[in-house]
C-alpha cells in the first residue's frame, strides 16, 4: 500500500482549470462512449467528482463548508443504482451538520439535443438513522440507459476537527476525481493517504490571507473564553486523479477500505493566539492512561473484584506454574461464557454483570478474562487490535477509532500468551485468523506494539490415502490431520450436528458410488492441536472395464481462486500453508495402467512457494505425493499474474486421472 503522512509536495499543475466541470454545463459530446464503457463490467461511469472543504466564520466560531459536484453516466440498467444518492450528516446533542443547498438534474440526448429534467425538492427524503447520523436520500428522475445524472450540494459542519475524507476510487470507474482542502495556519492536520493510483495533481500552495472570527480559551484552557478575529495565512491542498478504474472485491482481500485510493485527515494540534500549542491527538502513553481510567474498559480490572475470588481460587489451587494457572482460567472462560458480538473495543456492561450472566461481547469476555487472571496474581493486560475486515491501524499515530477488537494477554516465566476466550473453538494462545492484521497494542504502562502478521501464521495439513482392489470394488482408508483452523470448523460442525452427521456427506466427494465406515475423530477436545480424522471407504466403479480415478479425490484444488485478468491491490491470504497429500495404491488384480499423471515440480518466486507432484509406479504399486507450500500470505499486485499461473498449474495437475484398464 502506498501510504503518505503529512503535507504533500508543491505542484506546478495547480493552475489547471478547476472549473472544467461546471454544474449544468452538459455537452452532447459527454454522451459519447468512454474507454470504460467498452468494459462490460462498467454499468455506470463517473465523468467527474469534484469536492472541496474550507474553513469559514459563522458568527463567533468556525465551520467547515463542504461542497461536492458529481456527474455520472448511466451505461445500462445495472447502473440505475447510481441514480440513488445518500448524503450523510453528523450530529450530537448540541450541534449538527446542515445542508445549505442541493440540486440535481438528469440529462438525456434527444434528436442531438440535451434535454434536462430537474429533480423536485420534494424528492429529497430525510431520515434520522441514529442519534448521531442523518441521511438525505434522493433518486434522480427520467433515468434510462445512457442518461447523465448530476447533483451538487453544500453543507456546513460545526465539527472543525473533522475534515471530510475523500475517496478517488469506488464501485464505478471515474474519469476525473478531485478534492481540495483549505486550512488556516492555526490548525495542524495529519494527512493519511493510501492507494495505488497516480495523481494528475498532488500538492499544496499558499492561498489568500483570510480573517476568521472565533472563540477560544487562552492559556491552555485556564483562562476565560475570548472572542476575536484572526487574520491567518491559509494553505490549499489539492489532489486529482484521472481515468481511475473501479475497485472491485476479489478473492483473498481483507477489506477494500485498505486499498481504495483516498485521503483522510486527523487534527493534530491547535495554535490559537496568546496560547501555547494545544495538542489534540493523544500519545500512546496518554491513550493507556485514558483507557485504564475508562469505566467501559480498564477501570474495573484492578478493583478487588471479590465476587470472582472463589472461582479463581478453585481453578488454580492445583496448578504449579503461572502458565498452568493462565490456561485453566482461560479454558474456564472459553467454555462457560457465550459471545453476543465479535467487534467491540469497549465493554457493554459491567464485569460483574458479565460474570453472573455468562455472556457478553468479545470485549466484555476478554476484559473479564484479564480481571480473573489478575485476581490470580498474574501479569495480564488487554490488547487492542483491528480485525482484517475493519482495516489497518497506524503504528505512528494512536487513533483509537482505527481499533475495533479487544483480546487478552498474559506474561509468565515461559513467555507472553495471547488469548480470545470469546470463540469457544480456540485453544490457549490461539487467535482467529481475523486478528492477524498487523499492528496491535498491549495496554500496559509501556503500551508496546505487537504485530500479528498473516505471514507468521502457518497452517499445516497432511493426508494419507491407501487404495486396493478387491472383488470388483476399490477399498481404501483415509487419514488426515487437517490444519488448525479447519479443525476449528470441524469442531464447530460436530458440536452442532454430531459425529455421525459429519461423515455422511463425505461419500459424495469420491466421484463414484461410495460407502464410508469406521469414522473416527481424535483430539476433538484438545483445542490446542488439530484433530485427526480417519475412516474406511469402499468405491464401486462402473462395470465398463476401465477405471478412472482422480488420485487426490476431494483434496484436489478444483478451481483457481484468482479469476480476474488483473489486480490493482495485494493478494491477502489469511495465512501461509503447507499441505501434503500421499497416496499408496495397489493396482487391482486383472487391471493394468493405461494412463498415469506425469510428475512436476514448480517453484514460485524462488523461495516463496513450491508445488510438487511426484508419481511413480513399481510393479503393482502406484505412489503419489503432492505438496503445496506457500511461505508468505501477502503478495504484491506485480506478483499476481505469476501467482495465478502457479495455481493454474496446481489445478491442472491435481485434476489429472489415473486410468486403469482390464488386462487382455
Amino acid at each position: 500500500m502506498h501510504l503518505l503522512f503529512g503535507c504533500l509536495l508543491t505542484f506546478t499543475a495547480f493552475s489547471q482549470d478547476k472549473d472544467k466541470f461546471k454544474f449544468g454545463k452538459i455537452d452532447p459530446k459527454d454522451f459519447e462512449k468512454t474507454k470504460f464503457e467498452l468494459d462490460t463490467s462498467a454499468h455506470a461511469v463517473v465523468l467527474a467528482d469534484i469536492g472541496s472543504s474550507e474553513f469559514e466564520s459563522e458568527r463567533d466560531h468556525l465551520e467547515i463548508r463542504v461542497k461536492r459536484t458529481r456527474r455520472v453516466k448511466i451505461v445500462d440498467k445495472n447502473g440505475y443504482d447510481a441514480a440513488t444518492v445518500e448524503i450523510y450528516l453528523s450530529k450530537n446533542a448540541q450541534e449538527e451538520e446542515k445542508m445549505i443547498s442541493l440540486k440535481a438534474s438528469s440529462y438525456n440526448l434527444e434528436n442531438g439535443k440535451v434535454v434536462e429534467t430537474k429533480m423536485e425538492s420534494k424528492s429529497v427524503f430525510t431520515d434520522e438513522l441514529s442519534k448521531n447520523l442523518i441521511e438525505k436520500k434522493f433518486t434522480l428522475p427520467a433515468v434510462k440507459e445512457g442518461t447523465i445524472i448530476e447533483y451538487t450540494y453544500t453543507y456546513s459542519s460545526p465539527f472543525y476537527f473533522h475534515l471530510e475524507p475523500w475517496a478517488f476510487q469506488g464501485e464505478y470507474p471515474r474519469l476525473w476525481s478531485e478534492y481540495s482542502v483549505t486550512i488556516p495556519e492555526f490548525y495542524d492536520f495529519i494527512f493519511l493517504r493510501q492507494g495505488y493510483i497516480p495523481f494528475e495533481i498532488n500538492g499544496a500552495r499558499q492561498s489568500d490571507r483570510r480573517t476568521y472570527s472565533l472563540s477560544y480559551t487562552p492559556n491552555g484552557g485556564a483562562g476565560r473564553t475570548e472572542y476575536t478575529s484572526i487574520s491567518a495565512n491559509t494553505t490549499t491542498h489539492r489532489w486529482a486523479a484521472k481515468d481511475v478504474p473501479a475497485l472491485k472485491e476479489q478473492a483473498f482481500t481483507t477489506t477494500l477500505n485498505n486499498h481504495i485510493a483516498k485521503v483522510e485527515f486527523q487534527l493534530a494540534a491547535k495554535r490559537y493566539p496568546n496560547s501555547p500549542i494545544e495538542p489534540v491527538m493523544t500519545t500512546w502513553p496518554k491513550l493507556y492512561e485514558t483507557l485504564m481510567k475508562d469505566d467501559e474498559f480498564g477501570a474495573a480490572l484492578d478493583k478487588n473484584n471479590g465476587y470472582m475470588g472463589d472461582v479463581v481460587e478453585s481453578l488454580t489451587k492445583d496448578c504449579t506454574t503461572d502458565t498452568a494457572k493462565a490456561r485453566k482460567i482461560y479454558n474456564y472462560v472459553r467454555q462457560n461464557f457465550s459471545c453476543t458480538e465479535h467487534s467491540r473495543l469497549f465493554m457493554d456492561k459491567s464485569l460483574k454483570t458479565v460474570f453472573t450472566s455468562h455472556n457478553g461481547s468479545e470485549a466484555d469476555i476478554n476484559l473479564l478474562l484479564v480481571a480473573m487472571l489478575r485476581k490470580a496474581n498474574l501479569e495480564a493486560n488487554p490488547v487492542i487490535l483491528s480485525t482484517r475486515q475493519h482495516g489497518i491501524t497506524y503504528e505512528m499515530y494512536p487513533l483509537i477509532n482505527k481499533f475495533n477488537y479487544t483480546i487478552a494477554s498474559v506474561n509468565t516465566q515461559t513467555g507472553t500468551y495471547f488469548m480470545d476466550a470469546s470463540l469457544s473453538y480456540l485453544g490457549f494462545n490461539k487467535l482467529d485468523s481475523r486478528c492477524y492484521n498487523g499492528h496491535a497494542r498491549i495496554i500496559s504502562p509501556a503500551i508496546p506494539a505487537v504485530m500479528f502478521e498473516a505471514d507468521s501464521l502457518v497452517e499445516k495439513k497432511s493426508t494419507y490415502v491407501m487404495l486396493m482392489g478387491d472383488s470388483g470394488v476399490i477399498k481404501g482408508s483415509f487419514q488426515q490431520r487437517p490444519s488448525y483452523f479447519e479443525s476449528c470448523a470441524i469442531r464447530e460442525k460436530i458440536k452442532e450436528k454430531g459425529k455421525d452427521e459429519y461423515f455422511k456427506p463425505l461419500a459424495k466427494e469420491f466421484g463414484m458410488e461410495t460407502t464410508i465406515s469406521n469414522g473416527v475423530i481424535e483430539d476433538l477436545d484438545d483445542h490446542e492441536v488439530p484433530v485427526k480424522l480417519s475412516y474406511d471407504f469402499v468405491m464401486k466403479p462402473e462395470a465398463d472395464g476401465i477405471l478412472y480415478i482422480n488420485p487426490m479425490f476431494m483434496e484436489a484444488q478444483r478451481d483457481n481462486p484468482f479469476k480476474s485478468e488483473e489486480r490493482f491491490y495485494p493478494v491477502e491470504m489469511q495465512n501461509t500453508y503447507d499441505e501434503t497429500y500421499t497416496l499408496n495404491m495397489t493396482i487391482p488384480e486383472g487391471y493394468e495402467v493405461d494412463e498415469l499423471p506425469k510428475p512436476a515440480i514448480v517453484q514460485f518466486n524462488e523461495n516463496d512457494g513450491v508445488f510438487q507432484y511426484l508419481v511413480q509406479k513399481s510393479e503393482n504399486q502406484i505412489q503419489l505425493r503432492s505438496r503445496v507450500k506457500l511461505n508468505k500470505a501477502t503478495f504484491a499486485p506485480a506478483e499476481y499474474n505469476s501467482l495465478r499461473d502457479f495455481f493454474d498449474m496446481i489445478v491442472k495437475k491435481q485434476s489429472e486421472q489415473i486410468v486403469l484398464k482390464k488386462t487382455k
